[in-house]
């Protein structure tokens, strides 16, 4: 049975990103640009999602008992089976998702959201929800991109969504030890608001910073955009909480260093839900930096420019690399020079006088003491320097780190004009990162050309390893009657040539629903085998965040 929604909420909140006072239109510019290398023909159209009243939603199958045991837990106030709350807990914030919502398919939607207002609460939730077999997805700032925090009721009861919004709290700060214990529904601004108060910074930022949580952060083994000098998430997590229909776990330890066996750490850091909720964690924290300077470099090719990082990364004084590191390739710095406005335009033209006509542009942001901090750069300068980097100064850095959390809005402008937009991420060794790119991209822009017409890829390295980078690409495309069947047909492209290079399936995004199927090739057959195993241990019921991270067998795909 569907019914349609009743309450009044604000449009803008239910079928986009994030807060839509920030809402991004397209510059005319812009849509000239798009029109011609896209071959649209309608861009200036509107394509408006549904109307609220329109939106198909499932009625809720949550026993009355387990709402009223719910409700003694929580408060009836925190336990909401109201439609607006089940429509913005419908699933995350992949260009699957939100082409479900804008026509209005809600039919993904929980039961009912629960508040819970601390680890006891969690613990009481899970102990109602393995009673009534009631299936649990963890609800950080929800986020997820690869189907992470969708509602899989098959074989339970109901579904329930467990918001952790209300555990936002800073529980301890040692500023000699230099870690901070933070609840999981810390979303990252208020995370460094809170440290900054008191000297400190995570330094995690990614570009999903403004509404992700710290335990979506752990519970994905996130990569921020200044990982390069801080690190990912997962290097900065020293211990966790973690409430599992089992019982609780501490997993961890303050001390720095310990070899009583296996770190059971890991298990829980990338788990994304599946072995139980985590509601608070222990991170290492760095002293807000006294100085932030940014720098820019092209290279003759995207080749080029990789050959620098890899030179600077391997080569370099340890210490020196930029904390931001990012390159992108010929395609991406061509349309940051055509989008980015006069300035940016001009640069295009006097790489072009440089003898550079397919520029790759490279951003760095280096951190730390002043004094430091000039002179690491000087050392890098050297570096880029002889690997053929034309230097340009720092407007570029500064104007990527002005909109570096912009590229979600600007998605719903381009939904809304017809384009079809989507990422997806990977990363290689050094040896394999060129045949991994062009296997990947080709595999793209075929997917997208299939019907006739074509479509525009441009990638860019955002991590950089001793061994090895990230790349990170994104794709635009006419949006197709059947939107979601075209997004499968890209990304079961892309994920196949990703396997086929043997590069990771997935480098920051976590595996979710989407990537699961490939998690064979990550992990192989026995180490789902042992994931199993755990998940059987802590959560026998099986309750936990259901399809996600680990794959169903293949006897039961068939």
């Amino acid at each position: 049975m569907v019914t349609h929604i009743t309450e009044q909420v604000p449009r803008s909140i239910w079928y986009g990103w994030a807060d839509p006072a920030r809402a991004t239109t397209l510059r005319p510019g812009a849509l000239t640009y798009l029109r011609a290398t896209l071959a649209l023909e309608s861009i200036e159209k509107i394509h408006e999602p549904v109307d609220m009243s329109a939106i198909r939603l499932p009625t809720s199958t949550l026993d009355p008992a387990a709402l009223a045991e719910l409700w003694e837990i929580c408060g009836s106030q925190y336990v909401s089976i109201a439609d607006h709350e089940r429509i913005l807990h419908a699933g995350g914030k992949s260009t699957p998702d939100l082409l479900r919502i804008r026509s209005g398919d809600a039919l993904g939607a929980p039961d009912a959201v629960i508040f819970p207002a601390d680890a006891e609460a969690v613990r009481r939730v899970l102990e109602v929800c393995v009673a009534h077999r009631i299936a649990v997805v963890p609800f950080g700032g929800g986020t997820s991109v690869v189907g992470g925090v969708h509602t899989i009721r098959t074989g339970f009861s109901a579904a329930i969504t467990l918001d952790l919004r209300r555990l936002d709290k800073l529980v301890d700060l040692d500023p000699v030890a230099r870690t901070a214990t933070l609840q999981a529904g810390m979303r990252g601004p208020d995370i460094e608001a809170a440290l900054q108060a008191r000297g400190f910074t995570l330094g995690h930022l990614p570009q999903s910073h403004q509404e992700a949580t710290l335990g979506g952060y752990v519970a994905t083994r996130s990569a921020g955009q200044a990982s390069t000098g801080y690190g990912r998430s997962d290097a900065l997590v020293k211990s966790v909480a973690l409430q599992t229909p089992t019982g609780p776990m501490m997993l961890g330890s303050a001390a720095p260093g310990s070899a009583a066996g296996p770190k059971l750490l890991d298990l829980v850091v990338g788990s994304e839900g599946t072995l139980g909720v985590i509601t608070s964690a222990s991170m290492k924290i760095t002293p807000v930096p006294e100085h932030k300077s940014y720098g820019a470099w092209s290279f003759p090719s995207f080749a080029a420019g990789a050959a620098a990082l890899r030179q600077l990364e391997q080569d370099g004084v340890r210490g020196d690399m930029p904390h931001v590191c990012r390159l992108s390739d010929s395609d991406e710095t061509a349309a940051t020079f055509k989008l980015g406005g006069t300035k940016t335009e001009a640069l295009g033209k006097y790489l072009a006088l440089r003898g550079q006509k397919t520029p790759a542009l490279a951003l760095f942001v280096w951190e730390g003491p002043r004094a430091e901090v000039t002179k690491r750069k000087r050392r890098s300068a050297r570096i880029l320097k002889a690997a053929a980097g034309v230097r340009l100064g720092p407007m570029p850095a500064t104007a990527w780190e002005h909109g570096r959390f912009s590229g979600p809005y600007l998605r719903d402008e381009l939904l809304t004009r017809g384009v079809y937009v989507e990422t997806l991420e990977t990363s290689a060794t050094w040896s394999a990162l060129d045949s991994t790119y062009a296997a990947v991209r080709g595999a793209i822009l075929d997917a997208l050309g299939e019907h006739g017409k074509p479509g525009y890829v441009q990638t860019h390295i955002s991590h950089v390893y001793p061994d090895g980078a990230s790349l990170y690409f994104t794709f635009l495309g006419a949006l197709e009657p059947d939107g979601l069947a075209q997004n499968e047909r890209i990304k079961a492209a892309a994920s196949k040539a990703i396997v086929g290079a043997g590069a990771t399936i997935t480098h920051h995004h976590a595996v979710g629903i989407d990537h699961s199927p490939y998690m064979e090739h990550e992990i192989g057959a026995l180490g789902i085998e042992v994931l199993a195993s755990v998940k059987h241990t802590l959560d026998p019921t099986g309750i936990m965040n259901p399809g996600k991270l680990i794959p169903t067998r293949k006897k039961d795909n068939s």
